[in-house]
């Protein structure tokens, strides 16, 4: 079994999420992707919506897909949100299976690492979407920090960038517009339904 693990408060989830899913599914010959939400995210603003929002609506995004599936395991109270402390759950959880982890590159540089060496030395694959904004340079420090023997298992997916962003839609919602086409329909139906992200009535 082949496993990709794409991780992310998913706050609300949306189209580029998927796209990024599906192309790396396609790519690394993945049998199915798993969608990790966390509940502490580190180096990030906390998530806006609660777990169960959160979870709610990365099952509605993912249901017409049969190679896509939610995990929760760093859902759990006592998960760190660190992904070095994840991995080893998922590879319990998953024995024998090869680990693919992806990752958007904004995800990668922007954020500071801890314990990156474990997260590699635990992983078959670590591979990265481009991301607009995200300079070449900037990409390449991050990979050259890494010890030599690690950095074979990193690669860039070969995927046109996506611009859509979980702070743009939730920024739309606040102004009280449409992302309609920006988040897959059942996401949209369910931020109306329970009026999410400041979204007080239709657009």
């Amino acid at each position: 079994m082949r496993l990709g693990i794409f991780g992310g408060t998913f706050d609300p989830i949306h189209n580029a999420h998927l796209f990024v899913a599906e192309s790396a599914r396609i790519l690394e010959g993945l049998d199915r992707v798993l969608f990790v939400p966390t509940r502490n995210q580190q180096y990030r603003a906390p998530a806006q919506m609660n777990p169960a929002h959160r979870c709610a609506m990365v099952l509605g995004a993912i249901a017409n897909n049969p190679a896509f599936k939610l995990d929760d395991s760093d859902l759990r109270p006592e998960s760190t949100g660190l992904t070095a402390d994840l991995l080893p759950l998922l590879r319990e959880k998953y024995d024998g299976a090869h680990l693919t982890f992806i990752i958007g590159a904004d995800s990668l540089v922007n954020s500071s690492w801890q314990r990156f060496d474990d997260v590699l030395d635990r992983l078959d694959r670590f591979v990265i979407a481009p991301r607009p904004g995200i300079r070449p340079e900037a990409l390449q420090r991050v990979i050259d920090a890494v010890p030599k023997p690690l950095r074979g298992r990193i690669a860039m997916l070969n995927m046109p960038e996506v611009p859509e962003s979980a702070t743009l839609i939730r920024t739309l919602l606040a102004q009280g517009r449409s992302v309609r086409y920006l988040v897959p329909e059942p996401v949209w139906q369910y931020i109306l339904a329970h009026k999410l992200y400041g979204l007080s009535s239709q657009p």
